[in-house]
């Protein structure tokens, strides 16, 4: 927009944008190139990532925060493959954690964005609609929306000791009232910036977007998730996610 545009019309919807944090070396998937690098059908899965962002027509801006020193990479990366021509792309260098990346990646917004997804490299085929279920309950006026799933299993809380040893149980939560926590995880822009601005880095730093909303005292909603929006971490998942890719190249094929 030029200097001597008129005001953008109040009743349209913010624009919306998504940081992806990919700064990350991905140590339990072994050793070689950082996660958001391994490939999947035969693309990174952060292209993946990054096209499933793009997918939704609510994203206008996708920004990547890249490892601090490999920025002119993943922007070559980027540009190497085809991804939705009506959203725009950046990539910023992120920092030593993931909560810095972060705030790298909203510093680097533009200031007309008013809600701002953060969404996991290691979670390449999140679906579309679980995007626009995320963005419609920020837009509909939810400071802070977590996609999540029911739990299947009884979790147990536990005393935590040496790796393989015993572990006495502490308590047994109500499942019914647990939910495993997904992403794009979706903000108010401003919301987000005073989390950022507020909750100190300590040791590795947050992991968990809305958490640091929550220590702010700000509601956070959930809204449901998807099986397929889950994380790659270990080579098992990889597995899983290529037979999601194929079975969604072979239904695409019909």
């Amino acid at each position: 927009m030029s200097p001597m545009s008129p005001t953008p019309d109040e009743s349209r919807p913010p624009r919306t944008a998504a940081v992806i944090p990919a700064a990350g070396r991905g140590v339990r998937l072994g050793p070689g190139a950082p996660k958001a690098l391994r490939a999947l059908g035969g693309t990174p899965m952060l292209i993946h990532a990054v096209r499933a962002m793009a997918a939704s027509r609510a994203v206008s801006l996708v920004v990547v925060v890249a490892p601090p020193d490999g920025a002119p990479e993943v922007k070559n990366l980027l540009d190497e493959h085809s991804l939705p021509e009506r959203t725009d792309y950046l990539v910023v260098p992120g920092g030593e954690t993931r909560q810095e990346s972060v705030r790298l990646g909203l510093d680097a917004l533009p200031a007309d964005i008013a809600v701002v997804l953060v969404h996991d490299a290691a979670r390449p085929l999140v679906p579309v609609d679980t995007v626009d279920a995320v963005v419609e309950a920020v837009r509909d006026g939810a400071p802070a929306v977590v996609p999540a799933l029911q739990l299947t299993d009884t979790v147990k809380e536990v005393e935590p000791g040496p790796r393989g040893a015993p572990e006495p149980v502490l308590a047994t939560p109500v499942r019914a009232r647990l939910r495993a926590v997904q992403t794009p995880q979706g903000f108010d822009r401003e919301t987000l910036v005073r989390a950022h601005a507020t909750v100190a880095v300590d040791g590795e730093g947050a992991t968990d977007d809305a958490g640091m909303v929550e220590q702010l005292g700000a509601p956070v909603v959930v809204v449901p998730g998807h099986e397929e929006a889950f994380k790659v971490t270990r080579p098992l998942d990889l597995l899983l996610a290529e037979a999601v890719l194929a079975r969604r190249r072979a239904n695409d094929a019909f």
